[in-house]
């Protein structure tokens, strides 16, 4: 049994376009795709994305840090001062004093803590110059590293000096 239509409105069949009326072809696709490439991998090199912030505003209990670079002594150098990298968050800290030298040829400095020898830490940094915080008790704040020569290898990104 056929039902019959019912609506005003003829039923067409749907029109299929043909090859030649697409308006763009995969080969135009595909040299669009490749320009596109070209021209964001090469303006990234000309013209590369810089990550400094220009926001330089100190809140209320917040720290500024000194770079030790424009620090010609250690006499310059004064208590309750932070210097280093405050930018980044360390997860470790250490209080203590500084020293010239390595525990087991690791590390340029060591960290003199309360506990005597078992408590001692090999110190490097690439931020911060330790040099100029021996004799200093200072507290320390960077990243823990491993070693099998020592029992704790921090590379310090800020230094507090507490005396």
């Amino acid at each position: 049994m056929d039902i019959p239509n019912l609506s005003s409105n003829p039923v067409t069949s749907p029109v299929t376009p043909s090859k030649n009326s697409s308006p763009l072809s995969l080969g135009v696709i595909g040299v669009c795709l490749v320009l596109a490439l070209a021209v964001g991998f090469w303006s990234s090199r000309i013209f590369p994305f810089s990550k400094t912030s220009t926001n330089n505003s100190i809140l209320p209990g917040q720290q500024t840090a000194i770079s030790t670079d424009s620090i010609s002594s250690a006499s310059q150098i004064q208590a309750n001062k932070l210097y280093g990298d405050t930018a980044t968050t360390f997860k470790d800290s250490a209080t203590g004093t500084i020293e010239k030298g390595s525990i087991n040829g690791v590390g340029t400095h060591i960290l003199n803590r309360e506990g005597g020898v078992t408590q001692r830490a090999s110190l490097t940094s690439s931020v911060v110059d330790l040099d100029l915080f021996v004799g200093r008790k200072v507290e320390v704040k960077g990243e823990t590293n491993s070693s099998s020569k020592t029992a704790w290898l921090m590379d310090v990104g800020s230094v507090k000096v507490l005396e």
